[in-house]
């Protein structure tokens, strides 16, 4: 079996794809993460496209990871603790579909175990609003541009990242800490 076959592939919107990117390269199992573009109608959008939000696409990651290491269910477990899935079209002071919180499944094993996180969350009524993530099939990934790639590690100063990227990676860190790589 090679390589590609044992591992597996998730696509996450939750807001800033920043914000994702951060927390996931963090986390053990995952070998690779790329920011970029999913869910809508045109090919190739540039960010200013997406920011523009006509091109219905959401920003999200495109995880690499190891399926030994870590499973599909523990990267929707760190999705749900990082980003708040009840609010429609936004995250934080970030508003539009291209912020939209969704799970963008790859197959009909990842479709069903993102709707019994989902249906699980809900009973344990974790929130005090409805989860509104889609869970919807990846149709196309687009990478986001070079730039956007490792931000949070490139730019920690960067004032968005000081205000908004690095709180949600301390929140992942104290919440996952035996998930952490060495």
């Amino acid at each position: 079996m090679s390589t590609e076959q044992t591992r597996g592939l998730a696509t996450l919107a939750g807001g800033c794809f920043w914000c994702l990117e951060a927390v996931y390269k963090e986390l053990r199992g995952v070998e690779r993460v790329v920011s970029g573009y999913a869910g809508g109608h045109v090919a190739n959008p540039t960010y200013r496209q997406v920011c523009d939000g006509t091109t219905g696409h959401a920003e999200v990651v495109q995880i690499t990871y190891d399926p030994a290491a870590v499973s599909y269910r523990e990267l929707l477990e760190v999705f749900f603790t990082i980003h708040d899935p009840t609010t429609l079209n936004r995250q934080g002071a970030d508003v539009g579909t291209q912020y939209r919180s969704a799970v963008f499944y790859h197959d009909r094993e990842q479709r069903e175990t993102a709707e019994q996180v989902i249906a699980e969350l809900t009973a344990e009524e974790v929130w005090d609003s409805p989860v509104v993530t889609e869970v919807v099939p990846l149709e196309t990934f687009y990478p986001a541009e070079d730039y956007h790639q490792d931000y949070f590690e490139r730019n920690p100063s960067q004032p968005y990242c000081r205000a908004v990227v690095a709180p949600k990676v301390s929140k992942f860190r104290k919440h996952f800490l035996e998930k952490l790589k060495a």
